[in-house]
């Protein structure tokens, strides 16, 4: 294992290198990675931009680092508190820029199923249904996701159901991080202890790598920022997240 790259830290760390300065970025239920990546954001970048959570807080500081990603903490010292319909009418305003939200399944057009495994009528596994994704994933400028296991069962040419159209922007595994890019999924960068052999061999669709290399190391202020909200690796043993 690299000792700058762990597989938790290159997920929380390259989700938080899709926040841009000044947007409005928002993280939801489930998603304590997004979380730490937001946060993270703020403490290793040398900008602003407005987190809003789905714990209602707005550019909140948390006394404590929760594990839930809801947990009262997170609209502590907040600029304001949002209900789910404020979350809800930023986007379908167009003034959400960046949303995470999380999905079971993937396709190559970065469509996201959190409706079943299987068929609709007989499912091998029913999972928790879109949420609001199904609203924020078409209507936010972007969107991102991760997914701690990269393999074909979880990156499928096609969906067992497609619970929210629209596509993620971005995409951060253990091994890789994609964009979309011409409709699509494009590899961006690999683990460096991945390659782009093993991404492929491990992507249930087809998907283009043109300029595509070695993802670049954590900089000393993001490696600083997350040891600050994780220093016992508290979050980094619960997530249990592997290369392979």
């Amino acid at each position: 294992m690299s000792e700058q790259w762990s597989p938790f830290s290159y997920i929380v760390t390259n989700l938080a290198r899709f926040v841009r300065p000044n947007e409005i970025t928002f993280s939801g239920v489930n998603s304590t990675m997004p979380m730490l990546a937001c946060l993270l954001a703020k403490k290793a970048y040398d900008w602003d931009f407005i987190y809003i959570n789905v714990a209602g807080g707005v550019d909140p500081r948390p006394s404590h680092m929760p594990l839930s990603s809801s947990a009262p903490a997170l609209a502590e010292h907040t600029a304001s508190i949002f209900a789910n319909e404020d979350f809800y009418d930023l986007c379908c305003r167009g003034r959400m820029d960046l949303t995470f939200l999380g999905a079971a399944q993937i396709d190559g057009e970065g469509c996201a199923n959190n409706s079943c495994i299987g068929n609709w009528h007989q499912p091998k596994v029913r999972l928790p249904g879109g949420g609001g994704g199904a609203v924020m994933l078409p209507t936010a400028r972007r969107a991102c996701t991760w997914r701690t296991e990269h393999s074909p069962r979880t990156f499928v040419e096609k969906l067992d159901f497609r619970t929210s159209w629209g596509g993620f922007h971005g995409v951060v595994t253990p091994i890789a991080v994609f964009i979309k890019r011409d409709g699509r999924l494009a590899l961006e960068s690999w683990h460096p202890e991945s390659s782009l052999g093993e991404v492929r061999e491990r992507t249930g669709f087809q998907f283009d790598s043109t300029g595509a290399a070695p993802t670049p190391l954590p900089s000393q202020q993001e490696r600083d920022a997350l040891a600050a909200l994780d220093p016992e690796k508290i979050f980094e043993r619960d997530a249990n997240v592997r290369l392979r």
